[in-house]
């Protein structure tokens, strides 16, 4: 891999090394690329969502802090300051905070700042990316699982948001196990959440499996539960922006209420992540864990091609009608049927979750 990811990769601009990215804003309309040549461009990236979902801003952070080294010229001190700009960029995922820590720490001691960034960078997010393929095992033994107790020779898959390449290096996180099926020849079908307001599920996750090959179909955020209902979904699969020490985990807005449906219907409800997802130092994530509150103009607006292709962006709701835009809800463990991780399947439980991923090394 070695710093060439199918999200974001590092790539020569006319000075330096720097970073380019997907511009996910744009998808799945236009396909572009930003190159990120500062510390102020990859905080903008990570705020505007020119870069999203948990991992990749995790891995965005670390490459982050290698191009704000070369911007300080190696000086330690001058970084501190930059690693905090980038530390700060979002409130939610804690991937972005624990890879900024990570490499700050790893650096503290470093000969040469500049060098061992780019090193540390690339180890950090090639290790990112064997943890997706380890999930994307674990997770494809389940839906073996599921097809064999239930007598099925096709599965019926629902997610929500994007949890996939452009989510989480280098397949993924809830998708990765789809991805596995499809090699393993298993018959799936993905039900995509739509995922309002900024519909990363119609315009990412339904993006990601149609270049795939796989079979999906884009639903409403509310035609979860009916599905449900009418016995059309095996099992949920979602990633996390943040999981606490409990098991309580931060998703796109809405993951709540799809976990209270598949409760209700007795539908597994899974989540798969990668260990740098853990924050254990929260251990109440309903009390504990921010929530990010973001612009109105995401509820209000919404970008899409009209009849004549052209890309536009169009006001939904009256005018003078406020609206509230949080970006992330929590699910109580006692809703998570496991956990789906690079090291297993583990219940949702503080000290299942500890027993299996220490402080000391997750």
């Amino acid at each position: 891999m070695q710093g060439n990811y199918k999200a974001l990769w590092l790539s020569d601009d006319m000075f330096d090394e720097c970073l380019e990215v997907i511009d996910q804003r744009q998808l799945p309309f236009i396909y572009d690329t930003k190159y990120l040549t500062t510390t102020e461009e990859v905080v903008s990236a990570i705020k505007n969502m020119t870069v999203r979902g948990a991992g990749v801003i995790g891995s965005v952070a670390a490459f982050g802090i290698y191009i704000a080294a070369i911007e300080v010229e190696g000086d330690y001190e001058a970084l501190r300051e930059k690693a905090a700009l980038i530390r700060a960029s979002r409130p939610t995922a804690v991937n972005l905070m624990w890879a900024v820590d990570k490499m700050m720490g790893l650096l503290k001691d470093s000969d040469n700042l500049i060098e061992d960034a780019r090193a540390f960078a690339i180890e950090l997010n090639d290790k990112e990316a064997k943890e997706s393929q380890e999930i994307a095992k674990h997770g494809c033994d389940i839906i073996e699982e599921i097809l064999k107790k239930k007598n099925k020779t096709k599965i019926n898959i629902l997610t929500h948001c994007n949890a996939g390449w452009l989510a989480v290096i280098d397949e993924g996180t809830a998708l990765a196990p789809i991805y596995e099926a499809k090699r393993r020849g298993i018959d799936v079908h993905v039900w995509v959440d739509e995922t309002r307001p900024r519909n990363q599920g119609a315009s990412l996750t339904a993006w990601e499996l149609a270049k795939s090959e796989i079979e999906h179909t884009v639903i409403t955020d509310n035609m979860g539960g009916l599905l449900m209902q009418k016995g059309e979904v095996d099992m949920v699969i979602v990633g996390a922006d943040r999981v606490s020490a409990n098991g309580d985990v931060a998703n796109k807005i809405g993951t709540y209420l799809k976990a209270l449906a598949a409760y209700d219907n007795e539908v597994p409800f899974y989540v798969a992540i990668p260990a740098s997802t853990f924050d254990f130092e929260i251990r109440d994530g309903i009390k504990e864990i921010p929530i990010e509150e973001r612009s109105p103009d995401e509820v209000q607006f919404i970008n899409g091609v009209d009849e004549e292709g052209v890309l536009r962006r169009v006001r939904i709701t009256p005018e003078n009608s406020p609206a509230l835009n949080y970006g992330f809800d929590i699910t109580p463990a006692k809703f998570v049927t496991r956990l789906i991780t690079n090291r297993g399947v583990c219940e949702a439980d503080f000290d299942k979750i500890r027993e299996k991923f220490k402080k000391s090394d997750a």
